[in-house]
């Protein structure tokens, strides 16, 4: 029989492992009498770890929630799994980094060496994006506030400060109250969103988590509706695209460019590329305005032929005498609309 200490880990290990366990066969796994097993687990519970007992034809034990956490115990890749997500935690955009960090210590410390020596060979170093990262990053709790009424299904409350209109980014904007019926807590692009139905407009909503004041207590709970499409991905594209219902991105364009079709289309996420030949190819595109979709193409280092539409080509030549201002140190053009 394996020394008192090797069985508990063991046990922990088991319990962990799944919901229910029989006790017969618990004592079958561990090869121990029902004795000896009810002996371990009174040990664990006076360690702090919360093992109930349930009855039936194959009463036994479970592993249950307690008010305080216990230590816990992971094989060794889930170990290397926990320590390599505490390290890139700190681009979820969530406001967990410190937290995260101290962790990520805790965890290395309790490691024994083979694990240790697995984690310091694959360091990773999370660089954040300063331009893709947005700017303020949303609260903790806030997150934890969403999550929950989304979780329990509960009509929520929250004071909202949408984003101020385009080219008056200083201007105060007063927060307006809400109340959603929360599905989904999303993110894109570094930040989070909140996906819900809005009762006093009655269409489905994306609110950005960094403007969102909870209010408590929420409000009762509610039978969810079908989110259009069923999936909040999809929903949440077509969404960013535009709001014509298409799911379609407003400018779509088709230009020529000077390189393979190999080359382009490492670098193309969405849209196609067809070869034209062995230094020529043609590109369809899309994108939210024609001058971000005109800087999309040019970035690729290659002459570029404008097939269509003409809004496409006046977008290049607008960017084009912009770009002729700054490199002489002119007045450059006022913003474009799509």
């Amino acid at each position: 029989m394996p020394k008192t200490s090797a069985r508990l880990l063991a046990l922990l290990s088991l319990l962990q492992a799944r919901r229910d366990w029989p006790g017969a066969l618990l004592a079958e796994r561990l090869d121990i009498s029902p004795r000896t097993l009810r002996r371990d687990v009174d040990r664990l519970r006076e360690l702090g770890y919360p093992v109930v007992a349930f009855k039936g034809p194959d009463g036994g034990y479970r592993l249950d929630a307690g008010t305080d956490l216990p230590p816990l115990l992971f094989d060794d890749e889930q170990a290397v799994a926990l320590a390599l997500a505490l390290q890139i935690a700190t681009t979820t955009g969530a406001g967990i980094e410190e937290a995260a960090a101290r962790a990520l210590t805790t965890v290395r410390q309790v490691m024994p060496a083979r694990l240790r020596r697995r984690i310091d060979t694959l360091q990773v170093t999370a660089v954040d994006n300063p331009v893709a990262r947005p700017d303020p990053q949303v609260d903790g709790g806030v997150l934890m506030a969403l999550g929950a009424a989304v979780h329990a299904r509960e009509v929520l409350r929250f004071d909202y400060t949408p984003a101020p209109p385009p080219g008056e980014e200083d201007a105060a904007v007063e927060a307006s109250p809400r109340r959603v019926q929360p599905h989904h807590l999303a993110t894109w692009g570094g930040r989070w969103y909140l996906v819900a139905w809005d009762l006093e407009r009655e269409d489905w909503r994306i609110f950005r988590a960094d403007r969102i004041i909870p209010r408590t207590p929420t409000g009762p709970r509610f039978t969810p509706r079908e989110l259009p499409g069923g999936d909040v991905a999809a929903f949440m594209v077509s969404k960013f695209r535009g709001s014509d219902g298409t799911g379609r991105w407003p400018c779509r364009g088709e230009v020529i460019l000077a390189l393979p079709a190999a080359a382009v289309s490492r670098y193309t996420r969405e849209g196609t590329v067809e070869e034209l030949g062995p230094d020529r190819c043609r590109i369809v595109l899309s994108s939210w305005s024609w001058t971000a979709l005109a800087a999309a193409v040019g970035r690729f280092d290659a002459d570029i032929e404008v097939v269509g539409p003409d809004e496409l080509r006046d977008a290049f030549a607008t960017l084009a005498r912009r770009y002729a201002h700054a490199a002489t140190g002119g007045p450059a053009d006022p913003p474009t609309r799509p």
